[in-house]
């Protein structure tokens, strides 16, 4: 992985720490429509089932909560954006796929119950669950320091911040480890994301490098933020790693991936003190052991961000 050196890393982690909550959201792209980039579904969702095995695992369920077990079932605040996490291959009136999808359904086959899944725009499901809305959320959210103080967290992949250019400019190179590389140029991202905390954060170092500074573009789609690009309105995106690759190996969206600038664990999310993640860390791990885990991650080529072991609240990447 690229990353920054590690006093940069650790100050960015220490500056983005102390921006709120409500600014750090998904980790992801920001898109709460459920409308993909041009490209990105031109491909059907692809056909195999590794969720279809799976079977109930008595010693995880057993660490769920008595009601729970009682009521069998769950709500899931569920942000639908975008391949390979969460998308609608077919439609909205059709039912969602993704890599979120197949591992939280997998999830709920070995603790036997079965999921509620709402639609809601991720922006707005950190905060409901505080509530009580929904029992957990997914999608694609990124494990901070800031969050971790009112959300709890179960890791099932490590993914995090890329950037990629249109085919074909070459201004950037091959990758983008330093801000400073942005001087000058305009980026497109998502609202209310990791990637704009970040860019806003960092804004004064091309000043501090004696560069013109770098403009920030928000885009509350994916399909807005993509066809910008392509228009010419701006010259880099910085998205989630594993969307920008999958968008890249899609030919109509005609991006160019330009490497890993900052890695996130990525989990489903708890109110804090959830008696809801013991179970579902367990519930994670036997899929691991089974396979299934490495299964759905081929299925939707994420195996690079594949975990060795899921874990409750681990401490954010520096």
């Amino acid at each position: 992985m690229n990353l920054h050196p590690i006093g940069t890393r650790l100050r960015i982690a220490a500056t983005i720490a102390l921006l709120p909550v409500l600014a750090l959201t998904a980790c992801g792209s920001g898109d709460t429509s459920g409308t993909a980039p041009a490209g990105a579904q031109a491909s059907p969702a692809p056909t195999d089932d590794p969720v279809a095995a799976v079977r109930k695992v008595d010693s995880a369920a057993a660490l769920l909560p008595a009601d729970v077990r009682e009521a069998g079932t769950l709500r899931v605040g569920s942000s639908v954006g975008f391949p390979p996490g969460a998308y609608y291959p077919n439609g909205q009136d059709k039912p969602p796929a993704g890599q979120d999808i197949d591992l939280a359904d997998a999830v709920a086959k070995v603790l036997g119950v079965e999921l509620e899944r709402q639609d809601a725009s991720f922006e707005t499901i950190l905060p409901a669950l505080g509530s009580g809305k929904y029992d957990f959320g997914t999608g694609n959210f990124g494990v901070t320091a800031e969050r971790l103080k009112t959300i709890d967290f179960v890791t099932y992949i490590n993914d995090g911040q890329g950037f990629a250019v249109r085919t074909g400019n070459t201004a950037l190179g091959k990758k983008v480890t330093d801000l400073t590389r942005l001087c000058g140029l305009t980026i497109g991202t998502g609202a209310g994301t990791t990637f704009e905390a970040t860019l806003t954060a960092w804004k004064g170092v091309c000043a501090k490098a004696g560069k013109k500074p770098y403009d920030v573009k928000v885009y509350s789609e994916n399909a807005a933020t993509l066809s910008a690009l392509q228009q010419g309105r701006i010259d880099v995106i910085m998205s989630t790693i594993n969307g920008l690759r999958h968008q890249a190996a899609q030919p109509a969206s005609r991006t160019t991936f330009l490497g890993e600038f900052h890695r996130l664990d990525v989990g489903f999310a708890f109110k804090k003190g959830s008696p809801l993640t013991k179970a579902f860390q367990a519930a994670v791990n036997e899929l691991i052991k089974d396979g299934t885990y490495a299964r759905i991650l081929e299925k939707w080529g994420t195996s690079a961000s594949a975990i060795d072991t899921s874990r409750i609240n681990p401490p954010e990447h520096t």
